[in-house]
C-alpha cells in the first residue's frame, strides 16, 4: 500500500532535489523525464511513491504530456495506477483517459464515483466525450449522465442514440454554421462576440438556408481576407462533402483520405447540418481499424485483450481455437485415408507437413492482400476476375519453383526419384489452391456479410492442409504403390 506524505513515519531513501533533465539514464533516485516514457522513468516514479516523495512525484506527473501519461498508467499496476489518479487528480484530466486503451479506460472510469467522470468528460468536446463513456456499462453511463448539465446530458445522450462506429459517434457536434445572407463583416464580429461558445479549434465555416441545409463552406483564411461588406454568398464556397450520421466510420475515413479533406459535415435523414467531422479524429479511426483488422487476422475479435482479465481472455480465446480444432480433426481424417499407404512409405510422414505448410503460407499471403483490398474497396467487381487469375498465377509460379527445389531436396535425402516428383506435383496443386482459396474465401465471405479479417484465415487453413494431404498422399498411393 502507498503511504501518505505527511505521515511522520514516512521514510526518506534520498534528500537529492529530484533531476528533471532529460538524461538517457536514470540516476539513482532522481526522476528522469524523456522524449518517450521509458521504463527507468517509470521505476523511478514508483520508487518516489514507495520512499513518500509525492512533491517530487507532482512535479514530476506535471511535465508529462496527456499522452505520456496514459502510458504511465498503462504500464502499473492496478494498485499504483489507483493511487495516482486519487492523489494527484489535478494531472490526470480526461484527455489522459481518452488516450488510454478502451478496456483500461472502461475499468478505470468504472472504479471512479460518477460525480468525478461527469466533472471528466464537462471538459471534453461532444465527440471526445462519447468516445469516452461508449464502453462503460449501461448502468454506469445512466449514473454519469445524471451528474451533468442539461446541455451536457442531452448532447451526449444524442450521440450514444447513433450506432457503433458511426459518423454519429465520430462528430463533434460543435460546429460553426452561419446563414448564406450574412456579409464578412457580420461573420466576424459574430465568431468575436460568442468566442467563449465556439470550438477550441476549428478552421472552416459552414453556410447553410434557412432549413440548415449545408450550401458550402469556407475556410477562416478566405473570411479574413475579404472585405467586411463582402456577401457570404459572394465568396467561392468550396465544393462539400455531406456525410449521414449512420455511414460506417470506415468509409468517413475512406472519403477523407481520397478527397483530401480536413473536416466534413454531418447532416440527418433530413440532410440538416447537426455535427463536423475533422481529420484528427480520422486519424484515430484509420488506426483503430488497422489495429482490429489486424487482431482479427490472428483470431482476436474485439479489440487488444491485453487489459482483459485472465478469464475473459481465455474464453474469447477458447472458441477460435474451438474452430480451428474441429478443422484440424478434418484435415487430420484427410491423412487416415491413406494409413495404409503411409504404412508402406514412411518417408510420406516426414515430407507431408512441408506441403500443407507452404500452402498455409503461401494462402496467407494471398489472404492478407486480399483482406486489405476489400477494406480499403480496391477489389470490386469490375477486377475481381483479373485479381483471382493474377494470384491463381502466382501459385503456380511458385508452386513450380518450389517443386524443383523440394523434389530435388526429397530426391537426394531418400534416394527416391519417383518421392521427389510425388512432392514436387502436390507443391504445385496445394499452392494453385492457395493462391485461388486465398482471394476466393474473403470474397465470399464479403458477399455474406461475413467479416473476412475474423473468418477467413481458419477457412484457408483448412482447405490448403486438406488439398496438401490429399494431393501429396494420393499422388503417392497413385504412382508409387
Amino acid at each position: 500500500m502507498r503511504t501518505d506524505n505527511n505521515h511522520p513515519d514516512t521514510p526518506a531513501s534520498d534528500d537529492t532535489p529530484i533531476d528533471l533533465t532529460t538524461e538517457p539514464m536514470a540516476q539513482e533516485g532522481d526522476i528522469v523525464v524523456e522524449s518517450s516514457l521509458s521504463d527507468e522513468a517509470i521505476e523511478s516514479i514508483l520508487t518516489a511513491l514507495d520512499d513518500g516523495r509525492d512533491d517530487d512525484v507532482r512535479v514530476f506527473l506535471e511535465e508529462l504530456s496527456p499522452a505520456d501519461s496514459a502510458e504511465l498508467l498503462s504500464k502499473i499496476g492496478t494498485e499504483d495506477r489507483t493511487f495516482l489518479i486519487d492523489r494527484f487528480s489535478h494531472v490526470f484530466t480526461a484527455e489522459v483517459f481518452s488516450w488510454l486503451a478502451p478496456e483500461l479506460a472502461r475499468q478505470t472510469l468504472e472504479e471512479m464515483t460518477p460525480g468525478r467522470v461527469a466533472k471528466l468528460i464537462a471538459s471534453l468536446e461532444t465527440d471526445d466525450a462519447v468516445q469516452l463513456i461508449e464502453d462503460l456499462s449501461p448502468r454506469v453511463q445512466k449514473q454519469i449522465l445524471l451528474k451533468l448539465s442539461a446541455d451536457d446530458r442531452e448532447a451526449l445522450e444524442e450521440g450514444l442514440t447513433f450506432p457503433e462506429d458511426s459518423a454519429g459517434r465520430l462528430m463533434s457536434q460543435d460546429v460553426v454554421s452561419i446563414p448564406r445572407f450574412w456579409t464578412v463583416g457580420k461573420t466576424i464580429d459574430y465568431m468575436r462576440e460568442a468566442a467563449n461558445e465556439l470550438p477550441e479549434h476549428f478552421t472552416v465555416i459552414f453556410v447553410i438556408d434557412p432549413m440548415y441545409h449545408v450550401v458550402g463552406e469556407i475556410p477562416l483564411n478566405r473570411i479574413l481576407c475579404s472585405r467586411r461588406s463582402a456577401k457570404i454568398e459572394d465568396l467561392a464556397l468550396d465544393a462539400i462533402h455531406p456525410i449521414r450520421a449512420t455511414t460506417d466510420q470506415e468509409d468517413v475515413a475512406r472519403l477523407f483520405q481520397r478527397e483530401e479533406l480536413t473536416s466534413a459535415p454531418v447532416v440527418d435523414e433530413n440532410n440538416r447540418i447537426i455535427g463536423v467531422i475533422t481529420v484528427d479524429d480520422v486519424v484515430g479511426v484509420i488506426t483503430e481499424e488497422a489495429q482490429e483488422d489486424i487482431l482479427r487476422l490472428g483470431g482476436v475479435e474485439g479489440g487488444s485483450d491485453l487489459y482483459k482479465g485472465l478469464v475473459p481472455t481465455a474464453v474469447s480465446r477458447f472458441w477460435w481455437l474451438a474452430i480451428n480444432l474441429g478443422t484440424a480433426f478434418l484435415a487430420s481424417s484427410v491423412v487416415g485415408l491413406f494409413e495404409v499407404t503411409i504404412e508402406k512409405i514412411v518417408a510420406l510422414a516426414v515430407l507431408m507437413p512441408i506441403v500443407a505448410g507452404m500452402g498455409g503460407n503461401a494462402g496467407t499471403q494471398t489472404l492478407t492482400v486480399a483482406v486489405r483490398a476489400l477494406a480499403m474497396k480496391e477489389l470490386s467487381r469490375t477486377n475481381m476476375t483479373r485479381m483471382i487469375v493474377k494470384e491463381t498465377a502466382v501459385g503456380f509460379l511458385n508452386g513450380t519453383a518450389f517443386a524443383l527445389i523440394t523434389g530435388g531436396i526429397a530426391m537426394w535425402w531418400f534416394d527416391s526419384h519417383l518421392l521427389g516428383v510425388v512432392i514436387g506435383l502436390a507443391m504445385v496443386i496445394n499452392l494453385i489452391a492457395a493462391g485461388l482459396f486465398g482471394i476466393l474465401i474473403p470474397l465470399v465471405l464479403e458477399k455474406m456479410k461475413i467479416d473476412p479479417a475474423l473468418a477467413s484465415a481458419v477457412f484457408l487453413t483448412t482447405v490448403t492442409d486438406c488439398i496438401g494431404f490429399l494431393s501429396f498422399l494420393g499422388l503417392a498411393a497413385w504412382l508409387m504403390i
